[in-house]
């Protein structure tokens, strides 16, 4: 079954495949080169990164969490309902996929914020929220939650309704449709979105410094930590990156298990 595929496909669209193969893995090549081996685990061991990471892997879980509970009657609503404006409805919950991060962590900013549209109110209250770590929750939720609504919603168009249907008729409440029916058919395509959004909330930058800041042990995720090592160690920076290059590859392999049969 493969090799009739790929005799199928022009012997022409192997140099573009290749050539494009070869610019996505060359940089990836390029950072494991740089790795200072020899010190390696001092490297990625300091407070600092230790920290970070921790926070990162923190935070990622609990907006995934979040993403989950927020992302799937979203999904639900967007493809199990017709009404007016539906289209622009799920046009503005995608727009964060090609929103510039900052742009988001701004608009969060301006939301949240000491003097923004609710965080005035919040002050009052006592309740602060910008430049906390729950911002960087907020900020990866923001960020991540279309991933698990895409993909959801993907899932549930394609599955159909006939079961719902049918479990409908039988006498079944919605509730237990949902639960007994839906939730179970859609799960593959509700664990890759989560997966995915946690992938994506791992490696949120721009809405989290705009939004929560960079303070050691509260805010500075592991994406932070790697831009300020940068600049004063570069050779801590490079083991960092490959580190969150492992976590975001084994991430994807899990979101895009190999099927039996192909």
């Amino acid at each position: 079954m493969t090799r009739q595929r790929a005799a199928a496909i022009p012997r022409w669209i192997y140099l573009p495949a290749a050539l494009g193969a070869t610019f996505v893995l060359l940089p990836l090549i390029a950072i494991f080169t740089k790795v200072d081996w020899p010190h390696f685990a001092a490297l990625i061991s300091s407070d600092s990164s230790r920290a970070a990471l921790v926070l990162s892997l923190k935070t990622s879980g609990a907006s995934t969490v979040l993403c989950v509970l927020l992302g799937v009657p979203m999904a639900t609503v967007l493809a199990r309902t017709s009404f007016a404006g539906q289209s622009l409805l799920r046009s503005l919950v995608l727009l964060p996929l090609v929103l510039p991060p900052v742009v988001g962590g701004l608009a969060l900013l301006y939301t949240f914020g000491r003097n923004g549209l609710l965080g005035h109110t919040l002050a009052v209250l006592d309740i602060r929220v910008a430049f906390s770590t729950i911002a960087v929750i907020m900020a990866q939720t923001f960020v991540a939650l279309p991933f698990l609504v895409l993909s959801l919603e993907g899932a549930l168009r394609t599955g159909g309704q006939r079961y719902e249907i049918v479990a409908a008729s039988l006498g079944a409440k919605p509730t237990t449709v949902f639960r007994r029916i839906t939730l179970p058919l859609v799960m593959p395509g509700l664990l890759a979105g989560a997966v995915l959004s946690f992938a994506r909330a791992l490696g949120e930058f721009g809405a989290t410094i705009t939004f929560a800041g960079s303070l050691q042990g509260v805010t500075r995720t592991l994406p932070l930590e790697i831009y300020l090592q940068r600049e004063g160690d570069p050779d801590a920076a490079v083991a960092l990156a490959l580190v969150l290059v492992v976590v975001a590859v084994i991430i994807i392999a899990i979101a895009r298990p190999e099927r039996a049969g192909r």
